[in-house]
């Protein structure tokens, strides 16, 4: 019974890796049968280094930036980490989002890196969901910001889609700030699951409302991190607009503060491969709503998942030369327990 079970349990693991194969791969078929292959090449051996070369620090920038916001929600947990540390292990997170077939990936590293000073893997999870929550808020921030100056990219079928971002913004913005200000609520929403196991469930609730209640206690450091994230968006996009200039396609960060942080929320959907095809297929979508030819949309998109997956590359080599985890300094206020 064992043996005719494992077959189709595999088979099982096994379809929706393929479907979201089968959706980039067809997305990307379709794509590159309605563009000029010489045309793309020649837009790309356009592209300028030195602007190629700013784009690569920008996205180091993102980095350290994202870094220093993890910290800072870990020091508000009473966990401190030297700067170094975060680096590294950001780094070799980066590089599992970008080379494994799912995008979670890296936030299992830096649950795995944080929660032995944590002493608690539910601390750790709880840390980068809230990182996570942060990070999207100042995406949708953006995307509203954008999509407020360049409304003729968003509005469609006469729905204001401005306004729609406006409000998923500040839905989401009282959500999370009813949740840190009555941490106990969010736990006892969750209270169904304890069918399964009630002991079990019981003690990571607890330690998920007390990590609340910590945070609830720090609102200039969830503020300063939240404007980290916006900032954070803003270079990301700025990453994207140097790309665009190295090969003088004529779009503006307005646009592009529309079209980057809309095709990150539709690669959320995990309907394909890291995003490719979905992600060309946004791009490609709004270029062609601003006159422009569907190449420079994958060139630009192309381009800047090929210099994401270069810099990741280094979190790779970082993963390999580990000789510990981590080298956290202790905390004095940190958790004990192991889960």
């Amino acid at each position: 019974m064992t043996a005719v079970g494992e077959p189709r349990s595999f088979a099982r693991r096994l379809l929706w890796p393929l479907l979201k194969l089968t959706v980039s791969v067809v997305l990307m078929a379709i794509l590159f049968s309605r563009i000029e292959a010489g045309r793309l090449w020649a837009m790309a051996r356009t592209a300028a280094p030195s602007w190629l070369a700013a784009a690569l620090v920008l996205y180091f920038l993102m980095i350290i930036a994202s870094a220093w916001r993890w910290g800072l929600l870990l020091q508000a947990q009473g966990i401190v980490f030297r700067f170094r540390t975060l680096m590294s292990s950001f780094l070799v997170a980066t590089f599992f989002n970008n080379f494994l077939p799912s995008n979670i990936g890296g936030d299992v590293v830096r649950i795995a890196d944080t929660a032995p000073a944590a002493g608690s893997k539910t601390l750790a999870t709880t840390v980068v969901l809230v990182d996570r929550g942060i990070g999207l808020l100042g995406l949708v921030l953006l995307a509203a910001a954008g999509g407020t100056t360049v409304p003729r990219l968003v509005n469609a079928g006469g729905i204001e889609a401005p306004g729609l971002l406006w409000g998923g913004f500040i839905l989401a913005f009282v959500l999370s700030a009813s949740v840190l200000l009555v941490p106990q609520v969010l736990p006892w929403l969750l209270q169904p699951v304890r069918i399964v196991a009630p002991q079990w469930v019981d003690e990571r609730l607890g330690r998920f409302a007390a990590a609340l209640v910590r945070f609830s206690k720090a609102p200039a450091t969830l503020l300063g991190c939240f404007v980290a994230a916006a900032a954070v968006q803003a270079v990301l996009v700025g990453f994207y607009l140097a790309i665009a200039r190295s090969m003088a396609i004529p779009i503006g960060f307005s646009e592009l503060a529309v079209i980057v942080p809309v095709s990150f929320l539709v690669q959320m959907i995990p309907v394909s491969v890291n995003g490719f095809g979905v992600r060309e297929a946004s791009f490609g979508f709004y270029f062609s709503r601003l006159g422009l030819p569907l190449e420079s949309a994958l060139l630009v998109s192309f381009v800047g998942a090929g210099m994401i997956m270069l810099v990741s590359i280094s979190g790779g080599i970082l993963y390999l030369l580990r000789g510990q985890p981590t080298d956290e300094v202790p905390a004095s206020t940190a958790l004990n327990g192991s889960a």
